[in-house]
Order: structure tokens, then sequence, then C-alpha cells
């Protein structure tokens, strides 16, 4: 008697493989809500040791914690299918977005009562803090990025999106559902991370709201993480350059 596994099971088998994380699959099998937990207490732990040893060192230790549940996540886990996948237009999206972004973010901090200027280090006669290239340009603009998406996008919006879509069902609507409130849950803990690592203003928080949500959107839209990491290195690296170049010619 033959085993071999019968013709139509062999091609729903290989269909299933081929699912995009979205749509569930081999990749999301064991993305549950323990996966969530572990997230959220990485998180949680992450911001604590960053308020208790504060400055530059607290944000290093809060992104290793960040990083470490993303790792877990993709290596014992499994990596979602196509999730990772990068496209030449996603630099398009990058540019275009992440401009935008810092655009409407420099209209809301002159609504806000902002006088418009450039803003700047504080120094003295013009100069750039020594650290600036490590801790603003290096840190803030591209590492925290990187991490930042990979996981409040990548993990968390990413775990959120598959539990909502396997309660609400696989149907347009179930998909629907599941993105909607994994984009807002994902940007509400994006922003209240923020907010808890150091003051924000009123208009840092809308804006940083509007970064969540416009990633969010992508990944979901797009399923893939790429196109957010670099509207956020955008946003980020346009911020620390009118910085410094506000306090260069301030």
């Amino acid at each position: 008697m033959s085993t071999d596994t019968p013709a139509p099971e062999r091609v729903r088998a290989r269909s299933g493989r081929r699912r995009p994380w979205w749509r569930g699959g081999s990749s999301m099998r064991r993305w549950n809500l323990d996966l969530l937990g572990i997230a959220l207490l990485a998180l949680g732990a992450g911001l604590l040791a960053g308020a208790w040893l504060g400055g530059f060192a607290g944000t290093l230790v809060l992104w290793a914690l960040l990083l470490a549940a993303v790792l877990f996540a993709m290596l014992r886990r499994g990596v979602p299918r196509g999730l990772m996948q990068f496209r030449a237009v996603d630099v398009l999206y990058g540019i275009v977005l992440g401009g935008i972004l810092r655009g409407i973010q420099g209209w809301l901090a002159v609504s806000f009562g902002g006088s418009g200027a450039l803003p700047s280090y504080p120094s003295l006669e013009g100069a750039l803090p020594p650290l600036w290239w490590a801790e603003d340009l290096l840190g803030g603009a591209i590492i925290a990025p990187v991490i930042e998406e990979l996981f409040f996008r990548g993990l968390l919006l990413v775990v959120i999106f598959t539990l909502v879509r396997r309660f609400a069902g696989d149907d347009r609507a179930g998909i629907a559902v599941g993105g909607f409130v994994a984009v807002v849950a994902s940007t509400a803990l994006f922003v209240a991370a923020h907010y808890l690592a150091g003051a924000m203003s009123a208009d840092a928080a809308v804006s940083l709201t509007l970064v969540g949500l416009v990633c969010g959107l992508l990944v979901v839209f797009t399923g893939r993480i790429w196109p957010a990491i670099l509207v956020h290195i955008v946003f980020n690296g346009t911020g620390v350059l009118l910085t410094a170049a506000g306090t260069l010619l301030g």
C-alpha cells in the first residue's frame, strides 16, 4: 500500500506553506498569546530598567530587552512569512512618507505654540555636543527606528493581528478587524512607551501617534516591515539633521 500523501492534500499543504503571515499558515502557528505576554514583559522590564539607570545607559538596556524579545520570537517561534522581504518601492515609502510626517511635525510644533525656528542643541558658541553623532545620529536616527519597528510593528502588531484574526475569522471582515485592532493597539503601546521613557510635549505625542499609525498601516497593507523601518529612519533622521543645522546656524 502506498504511503504517499494524496495529491489534493499535497496541493493544500503547499498552498498553506505559501500563505503570507497575515493569512496565517505554518509560519504563524506558534505565535500565540504567550508570545504577546513575553513581548509585554520585555517592554515593561525595559522601561523600568531604563528609568532606574537613566540616560543613554538606560536606553541601551531598553533596546537590548526589546531586541531580545524580537529575536526570541523570530528564532524560536518562526519568522512570519514575507515580513522581512525587501522591495525597492520600500525606499520610496520611506522617503516620501517619512518626509511628510516630519513636515507635519513641524506644522504641529508651530500650531501648539512653537516659534517655527529650527530646533537646536543646548551648547556654547554653536558647537554640536561631542557625542551627538553616536547618541542622536547613529542611535536615535538608525538604531532606535530599527529596533522599535521590529518590536512594535514586527512583533507586537503581528502577534496581536494574528490573535484577533484567529478569533474574528479568516474572511475579509476578520482580517480587517485584526488589522484595525493591531494598528491601534501597537500605536498606543508605542506612544505610551515613549511617554514613560521621558517627558513629551503634546505636539510630539500627536506626531508619534501619526508615525505609529502610518508605520502600522504600512506593515498591514504591504505585509513587510521594511517600509515602516525606513519611514521611521527618515522621520528621526531628518529631525536630527534639522537640530544639527539649527545649532550650527543659530
